[in-house]
């Protein structure tokens, strides 16, 4: 058997508002309650597992491969919360989307400094 990725936690300050903006942003199922967590399942199998825990929270980095049609959608939906969003990972480059391999790619933040990434390209 080969080593895949099943699950992560996601350490957040509100689970239910870390995990709602998430499914949101890219048009997921809603979360799903798993012990203590909230559970939200991307499509390759893979969930982020919402966990409450004590500020400060440690920024992480969760980046998204998304098709180009979902790419729209998920920015659209950054710009109508009128979120702020980069073309790299530093924040230097503000307003911007990257092109980086002919693909389509975004950076923003999520409720807890957690720093997102929406690709179109790996």
């Amino acid at each position: 058997m080969s080593a895949q990725l099943n699950h992560t936690i996601v350490w957040c300050r509100n689970k239910q508002a870390s995990a709602t903006f998430l499914v949101e942003i890219l048009g997921l199922s809603a979360a799903e309650p798993f012990g203590p967590m909230l559970m939200v399942k991307l499509d390759n199998g893979v969930s982020l597992d919402f966990y409450d825990n004590d500020p400060p929270i440690a920024s992480q980095h969760y980046a998204f491969l998304i098709g180009d049609d979902d790419f729209d959608a998920a920015f659209a939906r950054l710009q109508a919360r009128q979120l702020r969003w980069w073309a790299d990972p530093g924040k230097l480059r503000a307003g911007e989307i990257n092109d980086y391999g002919g693909g389509r790619r975004v950076y923003f933040d999520d409720p807890d400094g957690h720093l997102l990434e929406i690709m179109t390209r790996a």
